[in-house]
């Protein structure tokens, strides 16, 4: 399990029951978490300070139930980085904290890779509001950031901005990511390196359908044609239920030895976030691809 310890704008308070109590910043949040199943140690709908629950609904989807007053959106810093959060209609708050580590981990491979004189190029896919994006900027890559989601687009040009993070060094790019690396791969485009962080299910700019046990392994072998010859790293994410780090490690190393002729090492591992309870509240899995 890996996680980071250096939030400080961002804790989880208490956990279970199917939830989790978090802290934002200055404001309190209750969302549903399928992976906390353990017995909570209070009910978490009497804890005085919250300012807002989330609330499934049995048709699906759900909505806020608002206990205090809480702006439309305020920030949140980590480390070096700083990060927009609002509370959206789909229970998410616009960025997913457990990803620190490997915002870490990108950063230091980058920066490894500059020492040398040379800015990779990245490619961010299924990049939501920039997390990673602006790891990977800040740390002094080139990114291009894809993402079907117009509005989820809008935020990352606004935490990009919020960075200091000069305007040419991020391209961004609505479109359904398959069909954006195959039209990279015929127009002969190439990445030094790929972060994706792709949904259970989805849809693309047009409609596309989604599904990560069908459509992740093509994806991976359609992006290791963009790699450059000059490789740095391939970082895989998923929240799956049940999709366990091996399943991704596999993937990774079975179209790449089809396809990349560089020698590498595969590191997969759980993520998780530490609560003040001193567990661990698991959030997905992730797989690292470094070159040498």
């Amino acid at each position: 399990m890996r996680y980071s310890s250096d939030w400080q704008d961002f804790q989880v308070v208490a956990s279970g029951g199917g939830e989790k109590l978090e802290k934002w910043g200055n404001f309190y949040l209750l969302r549903p978490d399928p992976q906390a199943i353990w017995a909570p140690k209070f009910d978490f709908s009497t804890f005085r300070m919250l300012h807002g629950k989330y609330i499934r609904s049995q048709s699906g989807g759900g909505n806020w139930e608002f206990r205090k007053t809480l702006p439309d959106e305020w920030l949140v810093g980590y480390k070096n980085l700083k990060f927009i959060i609002s509370p959206t209609s789909f229970k998410h708050t616009g960025l997913f904290p457990e990803q620190a580590v490997n915002w870490d981990k990108v950063t230091d491979v980058i920066k490894e890779r500059i020492k040398n004189g040379e800015a990779p190029r990245v490619l961010n896919l299924f990049g939501y509001t920039g997390g990673a994006t602006v790891a990977a900027a800040m740390a002094g890559a080139t990114v291009t950031h894809v993402d079907a989601s117009k509005g989820m687009m809008d935020v990352c040009r606004r935490n990009v901005e919020l960075n200091n993070i000069p305007h040419d060094r991020v391209r961004y790019i609505v479109d359904d990511c398959t069909k954006f690396v195959a039209r990279e791969i015929r127009r002969e485009k190439q990445y030094d390196a790929i972060i994706m962080d792709p949904p259970s299910f989805g849809r693309g700019a047009n409609g596309e359908v989604w599904k990560i046990e069908q459509h992740l392994d093509p994806l991976v072998e359609l992006c290791c044609q963009v790699l450059s010859d000059k490789p740095l790293f391939f970082l895989v994410n998923s929240y799956t239920t049940g999709l366990q780090p091996t399943v991704i490690k596999n993937i990774l190393k079975r179209n790449l030895d089809k396809i990349v002729r560089k020698k590498c090492t595969i590191d997969s591992y759980e993520i998780g976030v530490p609560t003040l309870e001193e567990i661990i509240l698991p959030a997905g899995c992730s797989a690292f691809t470094e070159f040498k």
